[in-house]
Formats: structure tokens, C-alpha cells, sequence
């Protein structure tokens, strides 16, 4: 694939601290979104030697009001792919995750498919954030994931649900845009083992945030789209990818996505 362009908002957490010398090792260009000037540093030793085809832009996301904002940053960085890795993660004030997790990501969605050069937008979320059961998952799967949408997650819940719904919906804007939510579970920082469970799969568990990262940059490098839940496992990411390609998997399954449509279209 040709060398491109990639918006890596939220660029110091840690998912994209392990993205960001992956994308470079395909000779793409990554240009790094932070909000504090003192983390580029740590950005730019992930890729050193070859900090050429990183730029890091200083810029809060909690700042970014309005399509228009996003606009600007997009316009900036000119990408061709905007990954969203960005967030409170549920910590903090409500009012922090609905800036953040709902408001910022739902601008950055709306103008990234407002703009005919971005072809992609990765967003990462988790798997519990749906409104109903997943077709494949047994009531104890889904009695847990209500268990910790109502609790320990009740502010990031509504606010990661709303972004991944106005991804859905918005790209139906356009059929040349391939919207992806990777949705990984309980994050670790164990090393990364190449092996995942991609798809249809069980409601809860872990999966390294190195696996998470390589999942990402494999997604971007393919024709993949739609809701898919990662955990760890045993087959390669190449051939899960492939798979979930070839066999048109989506976790999107179960939820209303005409609701979707009227809702955020």
C-alpha cells in the first residue's frame, strides 16, 4: 500500500504510544495529537531514527467545541486515515466524558467524513458499549457488561455508545468510507503476543494493549469495517483480520442501526 497519512488523536496514551512505530514502519506519516508540549518527547523516541515522518501537534481535545474545530486540525494534518484513541476511560468528572469521549469524538467523526481525502476512521472502544445483547453472548455475558455499564463505567458508557453509533451511522454518508470500531477488552501491558480473538466472541476478558495496537494498524491495512470485539487468543491477527474480511463479521449485530441513521444522520 501506498505511504499514508494518519491523525492519531489522543497520541500519548499508551495503545498509541505502541501505534505509533508501527504505522511508521509501514512508511506512513503520523501526525500525533497531545495536549500537553512536554509529552512529545516521548512520542518521538518510539520512532527514533526515523522522526521525520512524525509530526506532534499540541492541541486538547476538551477544546474541540464544535465540526468546525475538528475541521481544523483535519485540514492541518491533511490525513488520509484519523485514528481515535483518545479519552477519560471513565476517569474523572461526567463532564469530562461527554467533552471528550462523546462531544470531541463525535466532531472529529462528522468532519473526517465531511472531508473526501480521509477514507477511514479507526475509533477504539470496548465491548461493552451496546444497547442490547449480542446475539452470541450468554445472559451471564450480558448481565456483567450491564453490571459495569451501570456502575464502575456509568459515565463513559453513554459517551463511548454515542460515538460509536454516530460512526456508524455518519459513514453511511459515503460508500467509499470505511468506519472500524475496534472494540478491545480489559487492557494490559503484558508483551504483545501476536495471537488474538477477533469478532464474535465473549463479552469479557483481556487482551494486551500491543496486541491492541497491532490489531489497529493491520485493520487500517485492509479493507476491514464495522463493530469488532478483541480479546487475546490463539489465531494469528493477519489471518484474524482475513477472516473477519472474508466472512463480512460485524458486532454491529443485534443493535438498530436505522435508529442509528435517524438519530445521528
Amino acid at each position: 500500500m501506498a505511504s499514508k497519512r494518519v491523525l492519531l488523536l489522543g497520541g500519548h496514551g499508551k495503545v498509541s504510544l505502541l501505534l505509533t512505530p508501527q504505522l511508521v514502519a509501514r512508511s506512513w506519516h503520523v501526525t500525533s495529537v497531545i495536549r500537553d508540549p512536554t509529552q512529545k518527547e516521548d512520542i518521538l523516541s518510539t520512532v527514533k531514527g526515523d522522526a521525520s515522518k512524525v509530526d506532534v501537534l499540541v492541541s486538547s481535545l476538551e477544546d474541540v467545541k464544535s465540526k468546525t474545530d475538528a475541521q481544523q486540525v483535519i485540514d492541518k494534518s491533511k490525513p488520509d486515515y484519523v485514528v481515535w484513541s483518545a479519552g477519560a476511560g471513565g476517569k474523572g468528572a461526567p463532564s469530562r466524558a461527554q467533552a471528550v469521549d462523546r462531544d470531541s469524538c463525535i466532531h472529529f467523526i462528522r468532519a473526517a467524513v465531511a472531508t473526501p481525502s480521509v477514507a477511514k476512521f479507526l475509533l477504539v472502544s470496548y465491548p461493552g458499549s451496546r444497547r442490547n445483547k449480542a446475539p452470541w453472548w450468554t445472559d451471564e455475558d450480558w448481565k456483567g457488561t450491564q453490571e459495569v455499564n451501570s456502575g464502575v463505567l456509568k459515565n463513559y458508557y453513554p459517551a463511548k455508545l454515542a460515538s460509536d453509533e454516530c460512526l456508524t451511522a455518519t459513514a453511511t454518508q459515503r460508500k467509499d468510507f470505511q468506519a472500524i470500531v475496534l472494540r478491545p477488552g480489559y487492557l494490559t501491558d503484558e508483551a504483545a503476543t501476536g495471537k488474538v480473538s477477533l469478532g464474535k466472541i465473549k463479552a469479557r476478558g483481556k487482551v494486551t494493549r500491543g496486541d491492541v495496537a497491532a490489531t489497529a494498524v493491520q485493520l487500517l491495512d485492509s479493507e476491514a469495517r464495522g463493530w469488532l470485539d478483541l480479546l487475546e487468543g490463539e489465531e494469528a491477527i493477519v489471518d484474524a483480520v482475513e477472516r473477519v474480511i472474508k466472512d463480512r463479521v460485524d458486532c454491529v449485530e443485534g443493535e438498530d442501526v436505522e435508529r442509528m441513521i435517524q438519530e445521528y444522520n
